[in-house]
């Protein structure tokens, strides 16, 4: 029998831009769009200068491009600095199952090798797809989370995959390419709580900058440990659990791929916030006409399990002082919805996360775990949002599907509105929209290297 390793390789080495259904092809263009607007609107935040400055210091003729820079760095650390750009913001896709993820985390990964082997544009969402596919299925077989491990570690074993691909590496190859990632990458979800830090948003930029190394070394003559899934000591037995992916699981011809199945955010914030701060906003009128903010007794969320444990359970959520664990907060995100109705990127300054207005309110804030919810998630995202008012009225509205879920999606007007309003203070309208034209039509690139061309900033932009 075939090893997982071997498996994961026959399906990427096999995956061919022909054989993708243009509905998926579309698919991944609206994800590049969305993960070039997250990496804009995180351009001038303090981790990206941070990781930016290192990368200017690094220099590779073998190289990738920073974001917004004309500096050719390593690729596994384009992978890295570009991928924290993408994920800094909590604003890029989401995908829910026993495990959940940010698929286009792998994006950073394949961008920064297919510049550097100046692959094509169908190359590059090839390989993109494999990774997107690889992850999810991961993430369909066993919760890490659950298990202490943190979800961005399947991400070693998709980018690897998705790189070596773009490398054209052998079956041989790639099986030791995920040896190396899947001995030496494992992450401890200690990154998800309580209190969290810059690192939420380096978490799987550093997956990546490991999965391209792997891939890197086995491309220069490295081996690594096998069987790194069925090993006496390998990841089955240690990390996950039993993982039951066979030739059949993938997406083709005999079922859908899961980009599918994902979703693009509507809001800046975790996945299952989003219909409750949809149910929020939808309810802040009626807030306003019965006396406002002011007029509030009390505020309950409800919530299924894997909601209640992420982002509503721990005292922090209640009075972050972080961005990342506000926007991580089920009761700041539910909460400065109700206070400001809109729920953008200034919600989410310091300015907000730490006036003592706000954090007054947020004591009229309680969550609890919905059972009856458990049975709508993850293939719905349920949120309740019931609000007592002094005047003895209590509004309520429940969301299942928010804004950008598969079963309610956003358009590509509202995908490119998106990313002009996240680009506007880095690039003008004619700017905006040539970087569109060229990601609308990514395919017809003969070398991918030329999108993060035409991001390059003026040096005075780059402060």
């Amino acid at each position: 029998m075939k090893t997982l390793a071997e498996t994961l390789s026959d399906f990427t080495r096999s995956l061919r831009y022909e054989a993708i259904p243009r509905k998926t092809v579309h698919e991944l263009k609206r994800r590049i769009i969305d993960s070039f607007g997250c990496a804009m609107g995180a351009f001038h935040s303090e981790p990206a200068r941070i990781v930016r400055e290192m990368g200017l210091h690094i220099f590779s003729p073998y190289g990738a491009t920073l974001f917004g820079k004309e500096h050719k760095t390593t690729p596994d650390f384009a992978a890295f600095a570009n991928g924290l750009l993408i994920r800094y913001l909590d604003y890029n896709d989401t995908y829910l199952s026993l495990e959940p993820a940010h698929p286009s985390d792998n994006l950073s990964a394949v961008l920064a090798i297919a510049e550097a082997e100046h692959a094509s544009g169908e190359k590059m969402l090839t390989a993109l797809l494999a990774a997107y596919e690889i992850q999810c299925r991961f993430c369909d077989e066993a919760s890490l989370r659950s298990r202490g491990w943190d979800h961005v570690t399947y991400g070693a074993f998709s980018t690897t995959l998705a790189a070596a691909k773009l490398m054209d590496l052998t079956q041989e190859e790639m099986v030791h390419a995920v040896g190396i990632a899947g001995v030496a990458n494992n992450a401890l979800r200690q990154t998800r709580v309580g209190e969290l830090s810059m690192w939420k948003g380096a978490a799987f930029a550093n997956a990546a900058r490991n999965g391209v190394f792997s891939a890197l070394l086995v491309k220069h003559g490295m081996t690594g440990p096998a069987p790194i899934f069925e090993g006496e000591k390998g990841f089955l037995k240690i990390v996950s659990g039993p993982i039951g992916l066979t030739p059949s699981s993938f997406g083709g011809k005999e079922k859908p791929f899961r980009i599918m199945d994902s979703y693009i955010k509507y809001y800046p914030a975790e996945y299952h916030s989003q219909s409750a701060i949809q149910a929020a906003l939808d309810l802040h009128p009626e807030v306003v006409h019965d006396g406002g903010i002011d007029a509030i007794v009390s505020v309950l969320i409800k919530t299924p399990q894997a909601s209640f444990e992420i982002i509503g359970s721990e005292k922090e959520k209640w009075t972050p002082v972080s961005r990342e664990t506000a926007d991580h907060s089920l009761p700041y995100t539910v909460g400065i919805a109700l206070i400001d109705g809109e729920v953008g990127l200034d919600q989410f300054a310091e300015e907000r996360f730490y006036d003592k207005t706000v954090l007054r309110f947020l004591k009229r804030i309680k969550v609890i775990w919905d059972k009856e919810m458990d049975k709508e998630y993850p293939e719905g995202i349920p949120n309740e949002v019931s609000i007592v008012m002094k005047s003895g009225k209590t509004f309520t509205k429940k969301i299942l599907y928010p804004k950008g879920h598969p079963k309610n999606p956003l358009t590509d007007n509202e995908v490119e509105r998106k990313f002009k309003r996240l680009g506007k203070h880095l690039f003008d309208d004619r700017q905006l929209n040539g970087i569109l034209d060229a990601l609308w039509t990514v395919e017809k690139q003969e070398d991918i290297g030329h999108l993060l061309n035409l991001c390059q900033l003026p040096a005075e932009s780059l402060q």
